[in-house]
């Protein structure tokens, strides 16, 4: 059973907003120009040093994140699509995590890891880690208005996932959340690519339940470099 899938109406995403929101591009340079001191959690420190543990021992390979990763679904195909790196799946939901086993496969090449996601990917800056990829794959859109600064790219994490580096995915059903993480990145001087698209083998439930109700998905591409 498709437990997130499950768990959420496939319901087209609706809202007032119509356009980029007028404070977009205000919040992302007052983050991009500050440095947050909120203190990291216990049990993403923990996490971390599970995963420093984790690849203590292996040979160096490019290190690809699949942040929100929900069951590790994603994770797991993103692992078999790259044997040669290692792949970590975050995600800050127990509940999710623990139903991966419907999901893994036999590959030893990936990594799950409860974490918030704020508190992660400051660690791995502070460790000088770099990505050469990133996926963010369906991440909660907070299509409110109001809610602007809950949506990943005008919150005071984004400046930490862009100085991670590396090649950035976006997937959505909702265009204007990848439209304005385009104008985030913008913010950066880093361009990025937006297209519909349809996978023939999707990622996760969340993806596989939009497309079979026929809602369009959308995709950005990003190179990401550090941060100015």
């Amino acid at each position: 059973m498709d437990f997130e899938a499950n768990q959420m109406c496939s319901k087209r995403v609706t809202s007032p907003q119509l356009g980029i929101h007028n404070r977009l591009l205000e919040v992302v340079n007052r983050h991009r120009q500050s440095v947050s001191m909120r203190p990291v959690a216990a049990h993403s420190q923990a996490a971390f040093a599970a995963l420093q543990h984790w690849l203590a021992d292996k040979p160096q390979r490019p290190i690809i994140l699949d942040s929100c990763c929900g069951v590790g679904q994603s994770t797991a195909s993103i692992a078999q699509m790259h044997p040669d790196a290692w792949v970590i799946g975050v995600d800050k939901s127990g509940v999710r995590l623990d139903k991966h086993h419907a999901y893994a496969n036999t590959q030893d090449n990936y990594l799950l890891l409860r974490a918030d996601l704020f508190d992660l990917w400051k660690l791995l800056n502070q460790h000088q880690f770099k990505l050469a990829k990133h996926f963010l794959l369906y991440p909660t859109p907070w299509p409110k208005p109001a809610h602007l600064q809950r949506r990943w790219y005008a919150c005071n994490a984004f400046p930490f996932l862009v100085a991670l580096g590396g090649e950035l995915t976006v997937r959505s059903n909702w265009a204007l959340y990848v439209q304005e993480c385009a104008a985030a990145l913008n913010c950066y001087g880093i361009g990025a690519q937006i297209k519909q698209f349809e996978s023939e083998t999707p990622l996760t439930p969340f993806e596989r339940k939009y497309q079979a109700s026929g809602q369009t998905l959308w995709q950005l591409s990003a190179q990401l470099k550090p941060s100015l």
